[in-house]
This record gives structure tokens, sequence and C-alpha cells, in this order.
């Protein structure tokens, strides 16, 4: 325990996010930079719990107490050891993850918790510009090859392990770059890109290959697959989205949330000057609370819409935990991200029941209805209908499990009930020597439990193909996550 008194005389403390009017004129990430001193006395809060119940929240182990303490001490150098023992990827998790572990610090019954998000993404960035992330190539080859469909982080997670136990590893990637929805999907003023290419540099330098643009199961069949790779790791996502049937649902204008995120992200890229699908002038109305509607809303912002308004239709969240989230729960509490201080109205207890068309077949607005719980469902609130101007509807309520393609179909992998893919305690699907990690095999959740299912997956591959018990395992599949 570092600082046997922080937490009594230490107030919690974050970075400053930069002011909403210079930053919505870049893309570059929310955040100013936190002094290390400052840091170093959050960290000194952290009470090194006989029981650190931040384990229980992190599904990836992160050795939490260690590190905080470590850096408390400034030895940062020590503190990169121990964040990379359980995670492959604290760049991507300490910019992106929700932080279960920060809803289970034991401070958090009564208090505010230990800033562990924010040590974590100090420690990595601070060991990127220190050099003390360098390649760890394999000491001895396996002679076996190993094939990771899909380059998130759960493919990503799975190929770096296998590479440096051994194994010959190509992660493959419809998209033209790798990195999956981290690369198209997240918006730069969420993680910058460069991030995830520094990662994949070091991972080139290590051993793995990477093969963009090639759809699996059609550019290579999956005969070919089975023929030239020892096992094949399924990590493609829980990419089939949900859709809103209401009437008007084909009306020009109204889009899904994966088909808008990404133009951004090649513009960003300079891939082209300006996206096929934007918000720029226009009302847009994004249908989802969640975190991809609040990318949905940084990205309009950016863009230069007129007015952004959002739809949820669960209730306003409570302030505070209640209790029915107790700790360490993950509280489903209001919560304000960088994007909603930007600008936009947040409306709850509404549903969409029509987008509405102008005389030309184009989006002109949207027809929503106050709501309230019933015996079975949303009952509309009499009364309450309202038309909302929109020329952009974007569709943002989550995704359904992965794509049935050729790929699933012609592998003849087995689904669990929840139409995903099933798998047993090794990872491994229904079909020998093909295994499953990430969200195509959990369902849509969180970037820390996809790094942990790619951890967990690469052990079972390589014990599959040695026999040997030598990495890491988090987690099972039997595991369910957080929120």
């Amino acid at each position: 325990m570092g600082d046997p008194k922080g937490f009594l005389t230490t107030k919690r403390e974050g970075p400053t996010r930069r002011p909403v009017d210079l930053r919505l004129m870049d893309w570059r990430e929310v955040y100013e930079d936190f002094p290390h001193d400052h840091l170093e006395k959050q960290a000194g809060r952290c009470m090194n719990c006989g029981i650190p119940f931040c384990h229980q929240g992190c599904p990836l182990g992160n050795l939490i107490p260690e590190w905080n303490d470590l850096v408390y001490r400034k030895d940062w150098r020590e503190a990169t050891e121990r964040l990379h023992a359980t995670n492959n990827f604290p760049e991507f998790t300490g910019t992106l993850c929700p932080a279960p572990c920060e809803a289970a610090c034991v401070l958090a019954i009564n208090d505010d918790a230990v800033t562990i998000k924010q040590v974590e993404i100090e420690i990595v960035d601070r060991a990127w510009d220190e050099g003390w992330v360098p390649p760890q190539p394999a000491r001895t080859k396996t002679g076996k090859k190993v094939a990771v469909v899909g380059s998130g982080p759960a493919g990503l997670a799975a190929g770096q392990q296998l590479t440096r136990v051994g194994h010959d590893v190509v992660v493959f990637e419809r998209s033209d770059r790798i990195g999956g929805l981290l690369r198209y999907g997240i918006p730069e003023f969420k993680m910058e890109k460069a991030r995830l290419d520094r990662r994949l540099k070091q991972m080139q330098d290590e051993g793995t290959m990477f093969r963009a643009s090639v759809d699996v199961g059609t550019d290579i069949t999956v005969e070919q697959l089975r023929e030239e790779f020892d096992a094949v790791v399924l990590a493609g996502g829980a990419t089939a989205w949900r859709d809103l049937p209401a009437a008007g649902r084909e009306t020009e204008g109204v889009h899904q949330a994966m088909e808008f995120l990404p133009w951004a992200n090649h513009v960003q890229q300079g891939d082209i000057d300006a996206p096929p699908i934007t918000a720029e002038g226009k009302d847009v109305v994004i249908i989802g609370g969640g975190d991809t509607g609040a990318d949905c809303l940084g990205t309009s912002h950016r863009q230069g819409a007129r007015s952004v308004t959002q739809l949820e239709i669960m209730p306003t969240p409570p302030e505070k935990r209640t209790e029915g989230m107790p700790w360490p729960t993950y509280p489903m509490v209001y919560r304000v991200s960088s994007a909603h201080e930007e600008g936009g109205d947040r409306l709850f207890s509404v549903n969409t029941t029509e987008f509405v068309a102008d005389d030309e077949g184009k989006l002109a607005g949207v027809r929503i209805v106050e709501v309230k719980r019933g015996e079975k469902g949303f009952d509309p609130v009499e009364g309450t209908e309202k038309l909302l101007p929109a020329q952009l509807v974007l569709l943002a309520m989550g995704f359904v499990g992965p794509e049935k393609g050729k790929l699933l179909s012609d592998l003849g992998v087995e689904l669990d009930e929840r139409g995903n893919v099933a798998r047993d305690r090794s990872f491994m699907t229904s079909v020998d020597g093909v295994f499953s990690a990430g969200d195509m095999g959990r369902g849509q959740s969180l970037i820390v439990w996809a790094i942990a299912e790619g951890r967990s997956a690469a052990a079972g591959v390589d014990a599959y193909l040695t026999g040997r018990d030598v990495l890491p395992r988090p987690i099972e599949p039997t595991d369910r996550p957080l929120t």
C-alpha cells in the first residue's frame, strides 16, 4: 500500500477535457495531458485491499493494486511490466473501456473510486514514450500455422499470444486495413489510430502476419483455410446489427450507425475528402442511447450538424446507484460522455413510430411517442406524439450476433440458443480445430472482454496444437459480461 492515508487525504482527480469549441475543430482525443505527479498521488489512493474487488470487475484479472503501488513509488518501468502481464493492449482499454474495475473498487462503496483507467493509460503512454514496449518474438518455433479471422481486439489478442509462443499466425481482415472496429467504428476523438498502428507494428516485428481485404469464406474458401492451417480462430465480432422495422424504414436518409461511422474514419485516414453519408448542415436523429450512439453524436458535431437529438426507449437512468445496482456490480446510472458535453438533446422513454418522407421521397422527419413500461413491453402514452425534423437518422441499437454468412455455414459450426458460435471450455467450436473468441461467441460486449476472450482462446489453441499449458486463461466461455 503506497500511501496509507491516500484514500483519506487525496480526492479523485482526472484529466481535463479540452474546451468544446476547440475540440470540435479537430478529431484529436478530447483529454488534456495529465501531470505525472498528479497521477502518482491518484495511484496512492488505492488501498491495496486484502480482497481486491477491482479484480472481480476486470475479466482480464489486471493486477491493479500492484501497478497502482508501483506508480505511487515512481517505479513506472516495473508498473509497465505488471500492466502488460495481463493485458496485451492497455492503451485500447485505457481509452475505450467503461472501467467495470472502478465500479468494483472498494472505495466506490461510499466514495469516489480510484482512477484506475487513467493510471492504466498513463502507464502505457509513458512506456511507449520511454521505449519500454519492445517486440517479443518467440525464441523457438512450433511449425504450426494458425489463422485468425477478424482483426478486432479479440483477434489481435489471440494472434499476439499465439505468435509469442512460436506459432505462425496470419490475421485475416475483410476491410482494407487491420483493426476491425478499432479502425473503422471507433472515432478518432475516442482513440487516435496512432495507438493502434504502433501496436500493429509491434506485432509485425514479432512475426504476426496480416492480410487485409480478404473475406474468408469467399476470397479464401473454408476448404483452403483448413488445408493451409492447423487451427482457426473465429474472431469476426457480432456485426449483424439490430434494425428498426418502423413505417418508412426504406426512406432515403435512414442509415445504420456502422454505415455512417466508418466513413469518418476513412476521411481521417486520408482515403477520401468527404464522407458519402454526412451530418453536415442536417438535423440528425440518433436512435439508441449507448456508446455507439454517443460515437454518432460526437461525429455529427464534428461534421457540422445543424441539430442532433438522441433517442432512448428506456427511462432516464438514476444519477446514483440504487438498491437494484448494489456494489460491486456495474451501475446503470446517468452518464455524460464527452460527446454529450458537446451539445445535442437527449430524449428518454420515447419510441420511433414512423420515418416521414417529403414529396421527393427523402427523409424529412421522425415521428415519436412517449412510452411507459407495460405488461408486455413499452406502451405509448396517449397525446404525446411528436414530429422531429430530420434529414439523417442513425440507428445505433446494438448488434444481434455474428453474420450468418458463408464462413460459418461452410465451416458447419453449431450456434448456441442466442445465435452466437457455440464453444466448449477451451473455446473450441463444434468443429475440431476451429475456435471462437470475442463477440462472435459471446455476443455484443466490452473491449476488455474481447481481449480476455482472445487470450483465453489462444490458450486453448496452443494446448490443442502442442499439448502444453503455458498461456493464461483469464475467463471461460460460461462467463457473462457485467453490462
